[in-house]
Order: C-alpha cells, then structure tokens, then sequence
C-alpha cells in the first residue's frame, strides 16, 4: 500500500526543510540561512507511534518570480496534487505577510486536508504572536521550532491523528530496484537525462550551475526491471566548492555513489572529458560499481572535432575499464532509449557468478599463453559477486603487471563488460 504523503509547503526561507528534518529525525535536507536553497522536492519516509508515511519537502512557493522560482513552484504544485495532508509553514518571527497570503489561498484552492504550522516560534513572545494567522484561515495554528525541536512531538501527533485509515506497514528498505546514481560535474545536463529517464520533470532543470542541491530518488518500472534513479548536485573540485551549502550537496552526491549498484557518468561532450571527470571517475572506480559514461550535448560537436572528443574519454577515463560510452542530446531525448540496455547488461554482469571449473581452465589457459616471470597460480576461487571477486592461489610473487594481465583476461574470457572485478591473492 503507498504511504501517505505529507508535503511541506510556504513561502521561502520559513524554515520548511528545517521541519522536515527535525520530523524525520535526521538531516535530510539540505538547510541554510538563505532564500531559495530547496528547490527539487524531496520525499523522506517518518514514522510515529507505529505509522509510516513520507513527508516531502518542497521549494518555496511564490505566485510569481523569476523563470527558476517559476520551476520551484511548479514542483511544488505537483507536489501538492498528490498530498493526503499539507503542512503550511509561516514564519513566527515575521508575523502574516502577503505572500503567505497568497500561499494559503493557493492551498485552500486545492482542497487538500491542510494544518497551519507556525515555525520559530522559540519563546512566549512568539507563541502570543502566532494566533495572528489566523487570519490566513487555514485553521488553528499548531507552534513549533525546527530548530530547537519545540512543538515537534505535538505536531507529529496531529498528523498521525489527520491521516487516520491511511495509514500503511513501513517497508522494507530495500525494495529490490537497481540502484543508479548520475553523476556530473554542473550544468553537463544531469538532471535533463534523469527527468528522461523517469518520464516526467521531477528534478527542476534550468540553465543555472548547481541547480540540483539534494539528491532525489525516484523509483521506476521499466523493461529493465525496477530502477531506482538518483539524481544528484553536480560535484566541482574542492577548491571551487563553496563553504555550507555546496559541500553538503557534495556530501549528498558521495553518498548518493556509494549506495549505487551503477553510476551513470555525465560529460559535456562540448568540453570533452576533463580533469574533474577523471576525479569523478576515480571516485566511481572507488566505490566498487559498474559505469556507464554518457557523452551528452553530443549534437552541438562539430563533426570533425568528434574523434578528439572520445578519444579524450577513452585517454583520461582508461581505468573505467570496457565502460560503455554512449552519445546522447538529453534535452531532446537523442540517444536515452540506449542507456535502458547499458544498464540492464552492466547489472547482469556485476552479479554475474563464474564456476569453478570454467574458472580454473580460464587461469591454466592465460598461464600457458603468457607465463608469470615469478611465481605461479596454482587455482582460483570465486569468493564474491557485485563486484565479481576472485581470489588467486599463488606460489611464488606474481608482478602488478602480471596480475593485471590476469584481470584482463579474465574480464574478456566472461566477458564482464563493464563491470569492476577484483583480483585477490593468497600466497602459498
């Protein structure tokens, strides 16, 4: 059964990612103290004496603004559609203001199950304060401080009480969707090919470097089986990372790529590959998952300067192994109907399971065509899958270049495509 939703809405920089932090428990959201930080919408499972559903936080809410606060609202508007309970956040220390105005009656309009939440409300001055929104005639203000937690328990009490029968069993974490995460320095067009992918604009998308400050998760069926897509704020070296704000989208994007059974690696074809998509892919080749590499914009590079383009990918990015590297112009959707295929095989083969048997003739026959200077591989063992991880049975000290030469082989011999394998060694 789908769990209730509960969005969070308002005007901007009333505290709203703040709350849904402090009702998840935890740090989700990515908060700071400026105008405009959400802009995606977020869901995060809570649950309270015994009942799960999802709070989602969104942008602030504004009857107009410029073309990116048109987007943020947006998403919010389509987050509204699918609220079972929406959660109107005002500021205590602001008092009723006309955007608030504005914001309630678009939620009115909505006919949606709403509680009016008075946020920074700190101390008695405040909490006398809050009885002024009612004015918005959104109902009897509930008064809470985010940041301070006061209020919280209460509040989580009344949604619990609101939801009533709609209530459903918490599930499982792992719901069995291939997990995979795009990755990207900004403004190469992640979030363009993630909403491609998910078939709907779920992540706001516009001309602006580091748009996406969380990372957003949206499960899809597909052909392939149920994917879970992580789209992710674009990572930029540390130098040029700004203090607060980006570094915890960066974290976001880290951890975002060590959960990942497969990372999908953006490139601005116009640039080519860079000395930051090395970085990133040295990070993907550190987590241990399978990468597809996307060359997008591909459109826009001249034809005669298309051969310097991959064979820049294929110079900086050598260590990713037999990663596919696949052309596409997401803003038109060019080229996306291929990475559904990528994946699926690049998942096939992380989990794929040699047997013994066909494993030790494979380690016999690269002896017998090229001998180890020193030492010998006696026989080799499976030990693990995603990555596919085999261990050596040595007499002897085999050289780095030998056992690359081993890794090699045995990647071509079981044709494990794009997947990382790794070679272990047990001297004897």
């Amino acid at each position: 059964m789908k769990k209730p939703q509960v969005v969070v809405v308002g005007r901007p920089n009333v505290g709203k990612s703040s709350l849904v932090n402090r009702l998840a428990g935890k740090r989700i959201a990515v908060v700071e103290e400026q105008r405009g930080v959400t802009r995606d919408r977020k869901a995060v499972e809570v649950e309270w004496r015994g009942v799960a559903f999802e709070v989602v936080d969104t942008g602030g809410w504004l009857e107009s603004g410029s073309t990116l606060e048109d987007k943020v609202s947006q998403q919010a508007e389509a987050a509204l559609a699918s609220a079972d309970l929406v959660l109107l956040v005002v500021d205590a220390t602001t008092g009723p203001v006309e955007e608030d105005s504005k914001a309630a009656r678009w939620v009115r309009k909505s006919g949606r199950p709403v509680l009016l939440v008075v946020n920074k409300v700190d101390d008695q001055h405040h909490e006398a304060a809050s009885w002024e929104f009612l004015s918005l005639g959104a109902g009897e203000p509930e008064m809470v401080s985010a940041q301070h937690g006061r209020g919280a328990g209460d509040l989580l009490d009344h949604i619990v009480d609101h939801l009533g029968e709609m209530t459903s069993e918490p599930e499982a974490d792992d719901d069995g969707a291939l997990r995979v995460a795009i990755v990207g320095r900004p403004n190469v067009g992640k979030s363009t090919l993630f909403n491609q992918l998910i078939g709907e604009e779920r992540s706001v998308v516009h001309d602006l470097p580091g748009t996406t400050r969380d990372a957003i998760d949206t499960v899809v069926d597909t052909s392939a089986g149920l994917i879970r897509f992580i789209d992710t704020a674009g990572m930029r070296k540390r130098a040029r990372t700004e203090a607060g704000l980006e570094t915890y989208s960066v974290l976001r994007s880290l951890d975002a790529l060590d959960r990942a059974d497969i990372a999908i690696l953006v490139i601005d074809a116009t640039d080519g590959a860079t000395g930051q998509d090395q970085r990133l892919a040295e990070r993907i080749s550190a987590s241990g998952c399978p990468a597809i590499v996307v060359l997008n914009k591909w459109e826009l590079v001249a034809t005669e300067e298309r051969d310097a383009v991959l064979a820049s990918v294929g110079e900086k990015l050598a260590f990713l192994g037999d990663a596919p590297v696949i052309k596409t112009t997401a803003l038109s959707g060019k080229g996306v109907h291929r990475l559904l295929p990528a994946l699926s095989n690049a998942a096939i083969d992380y989990a794929k399971r040699v047997p013994t048997g066909a494993l030790n003739r494979a380690i016999r026959d690269l002896q017998i065509k090229q001998p180890a200077p020193t030492g010998k591989i006696r026989y080799a063992v499976q030990g693990a899958t995603e990555p596919p991880t085999f261990t050596l049975f040595v007499a002897g000290k085999l050289p780095s270049t030998y056992l690359r030469y081993v890794e090699r082989s045995l990647r071509e011999r079981f044709e494990l495509g794009a997947s990382p394998i790794r070679v272990r060694v047990r001297v004897e």
